[in-house]
């Protein structure tokens, strides 16, 4: 069985972008900035022999506001700088209910039968409660970016950091 790290993209491998007071994903190739000490942060990930993951929820599809070409255009360039291993998507809001969709494990369940993942021995690293939750759903260990959302009910981080570099200390 392998070991992954279970990234979500907005807010932890990319800057988020503030649009009407609300940070959001980047939806073109202009918008999109890595945050500092990533490319150092996923070095170290592989060095370390976990497999690198991307699970992110992408709603703004649904919505209407950006293509789905955008999305997997950000996607690309983040394959193109970065070893990344997969990237799993849920192009859903909260009103469909699907099962991939964040706080619900659906996306990390999804890649660890595709790659064969110990989920026990991965983790999720997220800058939302929501990622967190999933994580924890998944039995994976948990690393919150950043101050996370608005804490509703869910469950609390095993560890936090400021950014994905900050991180690497607990993995």
């Amino acid at each position: 069985m392998k070991k992954a790290i279970f990234l979500d993209r907005d807010g932890v491998i990319n800057k988020l972008i503030i649009r009407e007071g609300k940070a959001q994903a980047p939806y073109t190739l202009e918008e999109f900035a890595l945050y500092p000490g990533v490319e150092e942060a996923l070095k170290m990930i592989k060095d370390a022999g976990y497999l690198a993951i991307i699970v992110t929820n992408q709603p703004d599809v649904a919505r209407g506001w950006v293509k789905k070409e955008s999305v997997e255009m950000v996607n690309a360039k983040i394959k193109e700088l970065l070893p990344i291993d997969d990237i799993k998507i849920c192009f859903h809001t909260n009103a469909d209910n699907c099962v991939c969709r964040k706080p619900l494990p659906g996306m990390l369940l999804e890649a660890a039968a595709d790659w064969e993942i110990d989920l026990k021995e991965s983790f999720m690293v997220g800058d939302r409660y929501g990622d967190i939750s999933a994580g924890v759903k998944a039995g994976c260990r948990t690393i919150l970016i950043g101050a996370g959302d608005a804490q509703e009910d869910h469950p609390s981080p095993d560890h936090k950091a400021e950014l994905l570099i900050d991180a690497m200390k607990f993995i």
